[in-house]
């Protein structure tokens, strides 16, 4: 999955979280420790100037992956190479500072992400006078000036409060804070679905014609099928934090190959399916803490037989998409 071209490779990579009870709790009651495996062993590329998007039901571990890449959580194991630096393996703000200016984030919750109490232009210069990228405070203000210029707000919004902004408008804010450091990369975390349609277009209109405009790569995590088709080069599909699908957008929406994408796109209402009944997504989602043996889709799968009941499907070619499917690697998907 890895060219010469990728900015940013992900391998094997792992991330537990301790779920456990007090130990003395569990002494008491005989527990054994308990571990939830949000990232379960992914591995994906994404080239320069390219959007990759994760897709899949909320706890599938998207939004953890996007925290691991840029460092706000640091994986159980794995590696995360960015510029051909294995980011998971630096330690010590002093090492990491050059690569943490080169990526940044923009978080789901605009107003959250935002210090209430800072003026937008206190904001959106955090970053420039964090690294160092201004010479002189008139050069910090000019700078605070051309990126809120850059996601369509006026230079005097630089002196209201977050609070004094719509939600579009705090995310534009949050926009210019991500652009303020020159990054390469911007890890995007559910940027628009807190947001109403109309909203969410001018967003993503927006950060398209800013990934033009500066070469931007990014990683774009989302459950909303019709913004990921607009926006993605890329698709992974995730499931108990492990990848089942990775293909091009037009490849996944046009075949999809595993059985729980096919189950996912056939949620996305369409003008030309109104007369027809759809159906949901089929099942609960297991116990991510104690998931099933095999394939961890497989209590939810019409296709599933005994070898998918006990043997793991690992990540293989399947006309021109990556599938973790032995149903789609024998042939016996309809």
């Amino acid at each position: 999955m890895a060219d010469a071209d990728s900015l940013l490779r992900v391998e094997d990579l792992h991330h537990h979280f301790d779920v456990s009870r007090p130990a003395l709790e569990r002494l008491l009651q005989g527990r054994e420790r308990a571990v939830l495996k949000a990232v379960d062993g992914i591995s994906f590329a994404i080239r320069q100037g390219e959007t990759f998007a994760l897709v899949g039901e909320s706890g599938c571990g998207k939004s953890t992956i996007a925290r691991l890449v840029v460092g706000l959580h640091r994986p159980t194991s794995g590696r995360i190479v960015f510029g051909g630096q294995d980011f998971a393996r630096l330690n010590g703000r002093k090492a990491t500072a050059p690569l943490r200016r080169r990526m940044q984030m923009i978080f789901q919750d605009s107003y959250a992400s935002l210090n209430a109490r800072w003026r937008v232009r206190r904001i959106v210069a955090e970053p420039l006078r964090t690294h160092g990228l201004a010479a002189s405070q008139a050069d910090l203000r000019d700078r605070v000036d051309a990126l809120l210029l850059q996601v369509r707000l006026s230079p005097a919004d630089g002196e209201k409060f977050p609070h004094e902004f719509s939600g579009g408008q705090r995310q534009r804010i949050s926009i210019a804070r991500a652009l303020a450091s020159n990054p390469q990369f911007l890890a995007c975390d559910e940027p628009t679905s807190a947001l109403d349609v109309s909203v969410q277009a001018q967003i993503l209109n927006l950060m398209k014609d800013l990934q033009r405009q500066f070469s931007l790569t990014y990683l774009f995590i989302s459950h909303n099928l019709a913004v990921v088709y607009q926006v993605a080069d890329r698709v992974g599909v995730m499931y108990l934090g492990r990848l089942v699908e990775v293909a091009t957008a037009d490849r996944l929406f046009a075949a999809p190959c595993h059985p729980y994408t096919r189950l996912l796109l056939d949620t996305i209402p369409r003008v030309e399916m109104t007369s027809r009944e759809r159906e949901p997504v089929a099942g609960e989602v297991p116990n991510p803490i104690r998931p099933p043996p095999g394939c961890g889709f497989h209590p939810r799968c019409p296709f599933a037989n005994n070898r998918c009941r006990h043997e793991r499907p690992e990540l293989l070619d399947v006309g021109g998409a990556l599938v973790a499917c032995h149903a789609a690697e024998e042939g016996r998907l309809a």
